[in-house]
């Protein structure tokens, strides 16, 4: 017999072209069973019921950085540019241990959750302690969100041209030997994995050329995936052309990233030439609205890409950098911006949607996999209420609802057939003491921050 049925949906969405009204998902396990329309319902341990309601795939958090939850709307950075933003914050984020990434990835995953993310990855990339990844691994398998957790690394020394302080800075020695142990105690190969890992140097002004390189060669033997910041800020372009003599996309075609294994972050400056050369490698882009406009650095040029085959997902990057972790503002902000560069035809509820489901999920080398609610695919889902005074009126088209009215949350968030949300509530019965936690950490980082002047 089914273990769960999801029945009655206003519109069900299956971001595979099929859209079914009263819709129903079958879900024996961690997989999707069946999907059908009203009538052919099988027989269920649990029928949840959901009139009024959306039914979606999960969204897919491409980028992402979660322990910055603990400084989120600093004051003393928050009107600074990308540069002297990242150099406030370091005295705070040198104070990182285990149980101040454990706390924060766990919040960050139940918040992201409520905004009905199933998975999500995260670029941890500052390593002041040791098994830091590990400790996020811990909180991702309480909360029971699918994790795709980056091993970042910052390795360029301040005299280098590096931004962090040289007590930050990391051995490549000993990044690469890590990211070896990372993938060998956790990397889930099997279809429906709820765990892989992929290798993150943050970005061609954080490391060095021969980490990119050793780093790729690492990814291509073990067969993981490749993530790094790109074409983020006009800073990069001038160090890149100071420090190699060429543009960002061409150094990252020199140290062996131009390919499908790689998905790189924000990728707003770039010019017709290199968006064409991302899309023939496959090289996907997370496209992080809300941050990009934060921070000031423009606007990414997303049905571009996506024009020239370039897989698009959807990020929130760091809980600093945009405060919140709300996969649905982002796909609503996404919505805005892409019409907003484009024109009132450029970018649709729909468009916005399947970059923060189908895209994200090719971002992530899950495509047919995550992103859509096929039999067979993982059992991912959410429920988006439509009632009450923000959708008062919106009556014609349920998608288009989702994202021009709210602000709204998940109803209820399933992943791998396990309610992560449910009725607006985290299942999780420990929210309330990780929120003290969490508060405790913060308020200390802040005390020792500012007792060093």
């Amino acid at each position: 017999m089914t273990h769960l049925l999801i029945r009655d949906a206003e519109l069900l969405v299956t971001m595979t072209g099929e859209e079914i009204p009263g819709g129903w998902v079958a879900i024996p396990d961690g997989l999707v069973e069946a999907i059908g329309r009203p009538g052919g319902e099988p027989e269920a341990d649990e029928v949840v019921s959901v009139r009024e309601g959306l039914v979606t795939p999960g969204l897919v958090n491409t980028h992402h950085h979660i322990f910055q939850n603990l400084t989120r709307a600093y004051g003393p950075a928050a009107n600074l540019s990308l540069v002297d933003w990242l150099k406030a914050q370091f005295p705070l984020w040198s104070q990182l241990d285990e149980e101040a990434v454990y706390v924060s990835t766990w919040i960050g995953l139940a918040e992201l959750a409520l905004g009905g993310c199933t998975t999500t990855t995260d670029h941890l990339y500052l390593h002041p302690k040791p098994r830091l990844i590990d400790a996020e691994i811990a909180a991702a398998r309480e909360i029971g969100l699918r994790f795709h957790p980056t091993r970042g690394s910052y390795s360029r020394r301040q005299e280098q041209g590096g931004l962090a302080p040289n007590s930050m800075v990391e051995d490549e020695d000993d990044i690469l030997a890590d990211s070896e142990r990372l993938i060998l105690a956790y990397h889930d190969r099997s279809p429906g994995a709820m765990l892989r890992i992929a290798l993150a140097p943050t970005s061609p002004w954080t490391v060095t050329p021969e980490l990119m390189k050793r780093t790729a060669e690492l990814a291509e033997r073990l067969d993981v995936r490749l993530h790094t910041h790109l074409a983020q800020d006009r800073d990069e372009d001038v160090f890149c052309l100071e420090h190699f003599d060429r543009r960002p996309i061409d150094q990252f075609e020199e140290v062996g990233w131009g390919s499908e294994r790689s998905w790189v972050a924000h990728c707003i400056f770039v010019n017709d030439e290199e968006i064409q050369r991302l899309g023939s490698w496959r090289t996907g882009v997370a496209h992080c609205p809300s941050s990009n406009m934060l921070l000031a650095g423009g606007i990414a040029p997303v049905q571009e890409y996506r024009r020239a085959g370039v897989p698009v997902g959807l990020g929130c990057d760091g809980s600093a950098s945009v405060d919140h972790a709300s996969l649905w503002l982002e796909a609503r902000t996404a919505l805005l911006l892409g019409r907003l560069r484009g024109g009132p035809t450029a970018m649709s509820a729909r468009d916005a949607l399947e970059v923060a489901t189908v895209g994200s999920a090719a971002c992530l080398g899950r495509r047919g996999e995550l992103g859509v609610i096929v039999p067979g695919g993982a059992a991912d889902l959410v429920v988006w209420p439509l009632t009450g005074v923000a959708f008062a009126g919106a009556h014609t088209d349920p998608v288009e609802a989702l994202l021009r009215c709210g602000p709204t949350s998940a109803l209820h968030t399933i992943v791998n057939g396990r309610f992560v949300v449910r009725g607006g509530q985290v299942t999780h019965p420990g929210l309330e003491e990780m929120l003290r936690r969490h508060d405790r950490i913060s308020r200390s980082w802040l005390t020792a921050a500012t007792a060093a002047g």
